[in-house]
C-alpha cells in the first residue's frame, strides 16, 4: 500500500544536506508487520528481509522511466 498525505517528520533532516548539494528525494519503504514493530534506531530493530524485493523493484522501475530507452 502506498500512504498519501501523511504527517511529515524530521527522520531524515540530515538529508537536507545532501540535497543542498544535488537534486534528490527520501522515501520510506515500509516494513511493518507482526514479528518487525520496532523502527530503526531501536535496540530491538529486525530489518525485514521480505521487504527487499519491494525496494529492489521500486528502483528498477524508477530507472527504467528516467532513462531513455535505447536500441
Amino acid at each position: 500500500n502506498i500512504l498519501h498525505n501523511t504527517p511529515p517528520v524530521m527522520g531524515a533532516e540530515d538529508f537536507a544536506y545532501m540535497l543542498a548539494e544535488k537534486p534528490g528525494s527520501y522515501i520510506w519503504v515500509g516494513q511493518f508487520d507482526q514479528g518487525h514493530r520496532e523502527q530503526v534506531h531501536h535496540p530491538g530493530y529486525n530489518f525485514n528481509d521480505r521487504i527487499l524485493p519491494i525496494g529492489a523493484s521500486y528502483f528498477s522501475r524508477l530507472v527504467e522511466r528516467a532513462l531513455p530507452k535505447t536500441g
